[in-house]
């Protein structure tokens, strides 16, 4: 019987929220999520900035006894006061099996990660170089190809805040490789490249709550495409627009 999917579903527990009315409780997607199911190897979660999904990424790597702000198990810095309290107040359903290796890559927080790691002398398991003598995308890109050992639950969110095009190619290449290795991503993305990757699950967080979208229906998606099917168009019709970008 196969171990994955490692974490195979989430539901936020509304008997023990005291304040459903705050801040995250008060996110629409995360209000009215339900009960949310993972892909065994790899699901996206997509939605606008401000739809929850850090909120959610960083509520599930806690509830999985991940640090906060980013690390494996064995990191337990802190640079600011407090987590959510969301990650405390979900109903976590696991498989039979823990996975040998799990992360939690937050972008906003990496370099905080990076100063951890060379306090602990451990940057022999990143590669040996300090992820702080590379640029962004090299360290990221140190991690995944170094850190990541397979047989891992890996919760990565924005990961292609750092990496170019190729680089995003380059991390679907090692992601594919790790899912062989027994592995199981959840993904926060706005990517098309990165949401591109085949057999996977892709949830979408809005007002309407936590739902499966294809990827051809995605906004980000389309609007991407529409735009290099029609650059000079979308240029032409946004500059001559008055009103004020939101």
């Amino acid at each position: 019987m196969d171990a994955k999917p490692y974490l195979r579903q989430i539901a936020l527990r509304p008997e023990r929220v005291e304040h459903p009315e705050r801040y995250p409780f008060s996110i629409p997607a995360i209000r009215d999520m339900g009960m949310v199911t993972f892909h065994v190897d790899v699901t996206f979660l997509i939605g606008e900035n401000g739809a929850g999904k850090s909120t959610l990424m960083e509520a599930i790597a806690v509830a999985c006894g991940l640090n906060p702000e980013g690390g494996s198990k064995n990191f337990r810095f802190s640079t600011r006061p407090e987590e959510s309290e969301l990650g405390r107040n979900l109903r976590i359903v696991r498989s039979f099996r823990r996975p040998r290796d799990s992360y939690f890559l937050r972008a906003e927080s990496y370099f905080n990660v990076a100063t951890e790691i060379e306090r602990l002398d451990a940057g022999e398991a990143y590669g040996g170089l300090s992820l702080h003598e590379q640029s962004h995308g090299e360290a990221f890109m140190s991690l995944v190809n170094n850190r990541f050992r397979g047989d891992g639950l890996y919760i990565l969110d924005e990961p292609e805040a750092a990496l170019s095009p190729t680089r995003q190619l380059a991390m679907l290449r090692r992601i594919h490789q790790l899912v062989q290795m027994k592995s199981q991503f959840i993904i926060a993305t706005h990517s098309p490249i990165l949401l591109g990757y085949p057999d996977c699950a892709i949830l979408q967080l809005d007002d309407k709550g936590i739902t499966p979208i294809a990827y051809e229906d995605i906004g980000h998606v389309t609007l991407t495409r529409r735009f290099m099917n029609d650059r000079a168009g979308m240029l032409r019709d946004l500059f001559a627009d008055d009103d004020p970008i939101d």
